[in-house]
């Protein structure tokens, strides 16, 4: 497999195409295995012996290891993010050379992390800005609030959920005026903070009697989404402050061809016992309300010109 490995890991502005039989070429692009003729024209579709071959089968085993190879980085990227987790600059620059790693994290807003006792660390909101480039001796490249270029030191850097960033609105809007874009959801990633209503209570009910006209399509839903179903409740775990607490939000235990209506949205702990909202930390809070706002927007709205 190197040598198509080699050719498929190329930067999208140099596509190699292999030679094979017939005097067709292949090569995979934006994940699709494509080929030419012997006269150079692209086809609209693989021949199946070709598409059978041994190049064609070892292409689309690189394809479906791309594929995997970005849905783990995004999912630790983002575990990064929602924890805040400090990240050793040295790994940074170790992963910065996949394309994969460097096409995710680049333009992310990123801080220094500073000791604040014995085993935590807590971000440096001052010397904030978009990473650009890591190098193993300068440090971390970044461009600040100002619009300038800076190197961070620091061993450790993380990448802060929205909901921590003191100054979101301004990093918004330098990134929309400097034409940042992000593959990675997070600073134009909604975020929630609760009222002082809500904080007197465990639950929430804005998102209540969602209808979906069957359970299966609410399950379904949830499962593109990314969420997990236990008990009637689509589920968000989420690590803040040193403890563990879940996001519950009600879609329904019935049978799966049932009509079901959604309901509240809590908070759990360890215990599996309801926590008071004030005691939910930021993050975990955006993060549950994010969920039930993302599953509460696909339930079934009745046409308000219907008589």
């Amino acid at each position: 497999m190197g040598t198509s490995s080699s050719a498929v890991l190329e930067t999208d502005s140099s596509v190699k195409w292999l030679p094979t039989d017939k005097d067709y070429t292949v090569a995979l692009i934006d994940g699709k295995l494509q080929c030419r003729n012997p006269k150079g024209k692209q086809l609209a579709s693989i021949p199946k012996w070709l598409k059978d071959s041994d190049l064609g089968q070892e292409l689309l085993a690189v394809r479906d290891w791309l594929k995997e190879h970005q849905q783990e980085c995004q999912s630790k990227a983002e575990l990064w993010m929602l924890r805040s987790l400090p990240v050793p600059r040295k790994v940074l620059a170790s992963v910065w050379a996949d394309p994969t790693w460097r096409n995710l994290l680049i333009n992310t807003v990123v801080v220094p992390t500073t000791k604040a006792g014995a085993k935590q660390k807590s971000i440096d909101q001052t010397a904030a800005g978009f990473l650009k480039d890591v190098d193993a001796k300068k440090g971390v490249g970044i461009v600040d609030a100002d619009g300038e270029t800076q190197w961070l030191k620091s061993d450790t850097i993380a990448i802060p959920h929205p909901i921590l960033l003191d100054d979101l609105d301004d990093f918004r809007e330098l990134a929309v005026e400097l034409q940042f874009e992000q593959s990675l959801d997070q600073l134009f990633r909604q975020t929630w903070s609760p009222t002082d209503q809500q904080q007197s209570g465990t639950s929430i009910k804005d998102f209540g009697n969602g209808k979906f006209e069957m359970l299966t399509h609410a399950l379904s839903l949830c499962r593109r989404l990314g969420y997990k179903v236990s008990g009637g409740y689509a589920c968000c775990p989420v690590w803040e402050r040193g403890k563990l607490l879940e996001a519950r939000y009600w879609i329904g235990a019935e049978y799966p061809e049932s009509e079901t209506y959604t309901d509240e949205l809590m908070f759990t702990n360890e215990s599996d016992t309801a926590v008071q909202l004030s005691d939910v930390g930021p993050v975990t809070f955006s993060e549950g309300m994010k969920m039930a706002a993302a599953i509460y927007a696909k339930r079934v709205v009745k046409d308000e010109e219907e008589n």
